[in-house]
């Protein structure tokens, strides 16, 4: 555990950032790599300690990854060469690391189980469960396999067409990893388009699957054949940088190569309509994923209502977003949010507790937050709740602070942006 003391920032932010690789993208292209015929190249892999997970999983299964630079190297042999764990699978705090592996394990010939940390060993693991066992999967754990640790024996599986009742694209990506090891057609439909980087990259790999609208289809037993991936900047890791830039006086701050993929822009959609001043330039495709670079200026924000489809398009940001709130005109009501209640924390609870502690005006609801804008930030101590963006979100505000703000334990940033303080020093003139 360590306690971090932040000093409020005298002075505007002022510089160009490229930040981590997206968390999302890093995972998938690791278990792909993997998963295929030949050598995969993995360009600005992030490498913290969610992703680090899943590279432990699949080394402890026979493949061999190795790290150069900024990439990894994975000599993927196909599928039928992975090999039965001789250890439990440990996947820490990633909730996407075990969700889209119990997907994988399930249709492997072979034993596995499954655990994480106390955090992780809370969250339900029956959204995933339950389609996989339609499928045939024998999964058993704590709480009727609700909740890891998991036991897995791996089964032929077979396809099924599946209408996912919560926004989620780790349980769409576990049905569709299972459905690569099944015998037919599985289809995956949704009522509200999830990120997508799960569809891209099989395609990438050259899968057999199809999208039309939100409904997706995969045919069963296919070689996947290795291929080249960079790894584009996380905008949920840039979304710090661009509420900084937009909450401190005088401030302009350029963010590289940052992930610009439709079903993850949620947060640029919301800070134009609260009226920040934001530019995006040299936009291209590269592997099936837009990226570009955003130029985020200070300005005056308006609140607004966030709610409906947009929100599985943001729900990562909500937590930075609430902070931005709390310094636009009049008042900002999220509803329709309520799966923040089974992230790392209860992220409802745990914002609201916190910026309330730091100043705030924001009250929870069962589905959202109601945030009364034009507060001073006060400072004071806080939790993280070991939650990294619930951390990142509590030293942003220290920028706009009247007094220091103490963060309890700061070690959970490392799962997602472990140099965040050195870029963020970067930028403070």
């Amino acid at each position: 555990m360590s306690k971090l003391v932040l000093s409020p920032s005298p002075n505007p932010l002022k510089g160009t950032i490229e930040v981590p690789g997206d968390k999302s993208i890093s995972h998938r292209a690791v278990i792909f790599g993997s998963l295929a015929e030949g050598v995969t190249k993995v360009t600005h892999f992030l490498d913290g300690e969610d992703c680090m997970r899943t590279v432990h999983a699949f080394q402890t299964m026979g493949v061999n990854i190795k790290r150069e630079g900024d990439s990894l190297i994975i000599d993927g042999k196909g599928i039928a060469a992975l090999e039965e764990p001789d250890q439990p699978l440990y996947f820490g705090n990633s909730g996407t690391t075990s969700r889209l592996m119990i997907g994988l394990l399930a249709g492997l010939p072979f034993f596995t189980a499954s655990w994480g940390d106390p955090s992780l060993s809370k969250r339900p693991m029956d959204r995933v469960v339950n389609p996989l066992r339609d499928m045939g999967a024998i999964i058993d754990g704590r709480e009727k396999g609700s909740k890891l640790p998991l036991s897995i024996r791996g089964t032929r599986l077979q396809s099924i067409d599946y209408t996912l009742p919560v926004k989620s694209a780790q349980v769409k990506s576990a049905v569709l990893f299972a459905g690569l090891l099944a015998d037919g057609v599985t289809k995956v439909r949704e009522l509200t388009q999830t990120r997508n980087h799960t569809e891209n990259m099989l395609k990438a790999f050259q899968a057999d699957i199809t999208t039309d609208g939100n409904t997706t289809e995969i045919t069963g037993r296919k070689a996947l054949k290795a291929t080249n991936i960079y790894v584009p900047g996380d905008i949920s890791s840039a979304a710090f940088f661009i509420a900084a830039a937009a909450i401190v006086p005088e401030s302009q701050v350029v963010l590289k190569n940052v992930g610009l993929n439709g079903t993850r822009t949620g947060i640029l959609d919301v800070l134009k309509k609260m009226g920040a001043d934001m530019e995006v330039s040299n936009q291209k495709e590269v592997g099936g994923e837009m990226i570009g670079d955003l130029t985020v200026k200070h300005t005056e924000l308006q609140g607004v209502k966030i709610k409906g489809d947009i929100i599985p398009r943001l729900i990562d940001e909500i937590p930075i977003i609430a902070l931005l709130a709390t310094q636009a005109e009049g008042t900002t009501v999220i509803k329709d949010a309520e799966e923040l209640r089974v992230k790392e924390t209860d992220r409802i609870a745990a914002v609201t507790e916190v910026l309330s502690s730091l100043g705030a005006d924001i009250e929870a609801t069962e589905d959202g937050m109601v945030i009364k804008g034009r507060a001073k930030i006060t400072g004071g101590e806080v939790s993280a709740y070991n939650d990294h963006r619930i951390a990142m979100m509590g030293a942003i505000a220290s920028l706009i602070s009247e007094e220091e703000v103490t963060i309890d334990d700061d070690s959970s940033i490392a799962i997602s942006y472990p140099n965040f303080f050195e870029d963020l020093n970067s930028v403070i003139n």
